[in-house]
């Protein structure tokens, strides 16, 4: 039941993630325009330590690593619509 809740609480933060990443597109236009790159390479490497939790089995890092993949790649999303 324990493990349960926590990854009902962890699948809620990464939900609100997305308006996150869109507020923070709309307020932050400049960055993402020069940085693009940079926001890129923060994409690929949480993913890659995604993965790395999920073989280390730890719930904690993988949760934060798919937030910042998410606020990350919503960022770019809205930027590339507009």
């Amino acid at each position: 039941m324990n493990e349960l809740f926590k990854f009902i609480i962890g699948t809620i933060v990464l939900i609100i993630g997305i308006p996150i990443g869109n507020f923070l597109a709309k307020i932050t236009k400049e960055e993402l325009k020069d940085g693009q790159i940079w926001f890129n390479l923060i994409i690929i490497l949480g993913f890659v330590g995604a993965v790395l939790s999920l073989v280390w089995r730890n719930d904690a890092f993988l949760f934060s690593f798919l937030f910042i993949v998410i606020v990350t790649s919503r960022s770019l999303l809205v930027k590339k619509k507009k």
